[in-house]
């Protein structure tokens, strides 16, 4: 037995590495090529070429496992049993999901219709409140005093009634980072979603272009430029009609597994036979554990 595990592992380094070369001859011109990254890291073709050339480490602990004959202890092969059930009712429970989702779009003009009525009878969720969209520029006062901010904020303010663009000062000025791409634009917003010296100020303003005095919020002095309003309303059935029909999708699916799940629950057959339970419960005399007395076996 180990002799054959061993020859299965050293046929299959050997084919790793005679295809190491053919890899470096397909890519050596791309190894530093990115292929997934985030904001920490970045995996290359170089990093995913040097993977492929490593034997799992799972491989060799199941073919150690086999050499050693685990597999023959019956306790192990009863956890063996009880794995293979967990991944056949694993199988079980996706293959009613994937009927009862096949279902759902099969007879999905049906559910369109159930879905408009639950739109007409919940109106009030998709109601969107007023909105507005604002242009501003901030002196951070964590940079500097108070004193300090209020004064570039006021200067900045003159500048800009003298004619200057706002959203090019805005890209010069600001302490917010974000204004180097958008020159300080802030798209339709919620009043409840901003700082609340913030929200007040922008809402309460009236006309496109208005500039505001200085404003303290929590992150510094602003200057607001007052650029649209969206009147509340309700959304569309036709723009929430995918996020009904998803959530009734998922809907349909959990009440089929349940369906199918129910009658094993309640199966008037399933004895509990208390007594043999009853024996594998080691009893504790609190007074002998806190002596450090170990349980005496029955």
């Amino acid at each position: 037995m180990k002799r054959e595990v061993v020859g299965a592992l050293f046929s299959f380094a050997l084919s790793v590495l005679a295809f190491i070369p053919a890899l470096h001859a397909q890519s050596s011109e791309n190894l530093d090529q990115v292929l997934v990254e985030n904001r920490w890291a970045k995996v290359t073709r170089a990093d995913y070429e040097a993977e492929l050339t490593r034997l799992p480490p799972d491989k060799s602990l199941a073919a150690q496992a086999r050499a050693a004959g685990l597999e023959k202890d019956p306790l192990l092969q009863r956890r063996l049993a009880l794995e293979l059930d967990r991944l056949h009712a694993g199988l079980q429970i996706s293959k009613i999901e994937e009927a009862a989702g096949k279902a759902f779009d099969a007879r999905r003009p049906q559910f369109e219709a159930r879905a408009r009525e639950l739109y007409l009878t919940r109106r009030d969720a998709y109601r969107v409140p007023e909105q507005v969209a604002v242009s501003h520029i901030l002196f951070d006062t964590k940079k500097r005093t108070k004193e300090e901010a209020l004064k570039l904020a006021q200067d900045t303010r003159s500048k800009i009634l003298a004619g200057a663009d706002f959203n090019e000062v805005a890209k010069q000025v600001s302490d917010d980072p974000s204004a180097q791409q958008n020159g300080g634009r802030i798209d339709y917003f919620d009043k409840a979603k901003m700082d609340p010296a913030f929200g007040a100020a922008a809402f309460s303003m009236k006309n496109a272009g208005d500039l505001s005095e200085p404003v303290l919020s929590s992150f510094g002095y602003h200057l607001i430029r007052f650029d649209g309003r969206r009147p509340a309303s309700v959304r569309s059935f036709d723009e929430v009609k995918e996020a009904i029909m998803t959530e009734e999708r998922a809907r349909y699916i959990d009440e089929q597994r349940e369906l199918a799940l129910a009658p094993i629950r309640n199966d008037p057959e399933t004895k509990v036979h208390q007594p043999e339970i009853d024996a594998l419960i080691t009893k504790v005399d609190g007074d002998k554990a806190i002596k450090g007395i170990p349980p005496q076996p029955k």
